[in-house]
């Protein structure tokens, strides 16, 4: 099969206010290679930029594979010794989309797959859903689990990266790594489903709620506090921030305006 551009290896698609962000390499399970990497790039770009985007989802295409991991024939090929240029940190990984992001998790989602899925700020899994960190197997690395010890007890997230072993998606909920599990067939109603409770709520407040639990994590009570204050900040001082209460008292749905 010829090598996909990247605006074919990741599919994007806006259906009231979701963008729908799919790896479109079913017949490599999805595995993440420069094309996908540059296509995530822009995906995420896109779902910054657009104003008609209130929550994005990422997803693989076919029901064997979200991702499953990074592509090691191109890997191979490159010969690359150090941290993989195209595997660098991006715009995601790096708090650059302020939306709220869920992984609807259709497959396996190992290695460079399962960062994905701990950089996104949701997990919706499939029953069917693995997921494993395999770098100690290839003799690789995955600098990129840095901050699983925060999503995850410390503990297990040793265990993860220290034998190789996947886990289902039963266990990973029990560890908290996914936050709903549902049949495979009713996996993108499930999360259509949670976006559009996201979706209905007022969207400075909804991006100020991620903020702070991603800024706050490992901060003391009072250090997570006052970077709190600064983040709602311009959420009390917005429009919407009037519109709620108004619309509460005039006994209608609010209008927000994302300002």
């Amino acid at each position: 099969m010829a090598d996909l551009s990247a605006a074919q290896a990741v599919l994007f698609e806006v259906a009231e206010g979701v963008a729908w962000v799919t790896i479109n390499r079913p017949e490599a399970r999805n595995a993440v290679n420069q094309a996908v990497s540059e296509g995530l790039a822009a995906a995420w770009d896109r779902v910054e930029s657009d104003d008609d985007v209130a929550v994005a989802v990422l997803t693989g295409a076919g029901q064997a594979a979200f991702s499953a991991g990074a592509d090691l024939k191109e890997m191979a090929a490159r010969a690359e010794r150090g941290l993989p240029s195209h595997l660098t940190r991006d715009r995601l990984a790096d708090g650059g989309v302020t939306k709220p992001v869920i992984a609807a998790v259709n497959g396996v989602a190992f290695a460079f797959g399962f960062n994905l899925v701990m950089q996104c700020d949701l997990c919706v899994a499939a029953d069917h859903a693995r997921f494993g960190i395999f770098e100690a197997r290839v003799g690789r690395g995955s600098p990129w689990a840095a901050q699983l010890g925060w999503l995850i007890p410390p503990r297990s997230a040793i265990e993860l990266l220290c034998t190789a072993e996947p886990i289902g998606a039963q266990r990973a909920y029990e560890l908290g790594l996914v936050n709903r599990i549902v049949p495979a067939a009713g996996l993108k109603s499930a999360v259509a489903e949670l976006a559009r409770a996201i979706t209905a709520n007022a969207p400075l407040t909804v991006r100020a709620g991620k903020a702070m639990i991603r800024a706050t994590a490992g901060l003391s009570p009072a250090e997570a506090a006052a970077v709190a204050d600064k983040i709602y900040e311009p959420v009390y001082a917005s429009d919407d921030a009037q519109e709620g209460p108004r619309a509460f008292a005039e006994k209608r749905p609010p209008r927000w305006q994302g300002r």
